[in-house]
């Protein structure tokens, strides 16, 4: 039965779409598994650093994700160092993990202008934390929230290769190369 729910598991074209789906509802619905997926990144040690962001745009013909952040935020400079990420998703309805390998860009200032007047004055202090982010406080409220738009990042994610893992009852796993155009190999998963 949940075979035939999850159709789409079975042709490499109809796999990748899915994926991709599921990245552009994140985008669009709150309580979406892909709304908020798990960025990875290295350090300045070269440990891996994973956190929970919010995902902002998806567009599978570019093959580019968004997140905002602050550009004080560890992970900025983290991928100014080391401009890759990798992004992970798990969707319990769907039975589906994907795995994201991306270029990394931060973009600032007049490129995310429009970007920044489209959030809502309420959301718009999550860039701007005084002290910065991840910098040591007093207590667990000793910082203040100012929006300001020179601390507004975002995180641009070109996305070179994608994994995509169901767990059905039948298990099917493939990867998608931006290389290669996108047209997939199966692996054993």
């Amino acid at each position: 039965m949940a075979e035939a729910l999850h159709e789409w598991a079975r042709s490499l074209p109809d796999l990748h779409s899915q994926g991709w789906k599921r990245l552009v509802r994140g985008v669009n619905d709150r309580r979406a598994a892909g709304r908020h997926p798990t960025l990875a990144t290295v350090d300045a040690q070269g440990m891996p650093q994973a956190r929970t962001v919010v995902l902002r745009a998806a567009d599978p013909q570019a093959g580019i994700l968004r997140v905002y952040t602050d550009r004080h935020a560890p992970k900025v400079a983290e991928v100014g160092a080391h401009p890759h990420a990798a992004l992970h998703i798990w969707d319990k309805d769907a039975h589906l993990q994907l795995r994201i390998l991306a270029g990394v860009a931060v973009r600032t200032g007049e490129p995310v202008a429009d970007l920044w007047q489209r959030i809502p004055e309420h959301a718009r202090c999550n860039y701007g934390t005084l002290p910065g982010p991840a910098r040591p406080i007093d207590e667990g409220l000793g910082y203040q929230r100012v929006p300001n738009f020179d601390d507004f990042a975002v995180l641009e994610l070109t996305v070179e290769s994608m994994e995509l893992l169901h767990l059905g009852y039948q298990h099917r796993r493939a990867r998608f190369h931006r290389s290669d155009d996108w047209a997939g190999q199966w692996l054993a998963p």
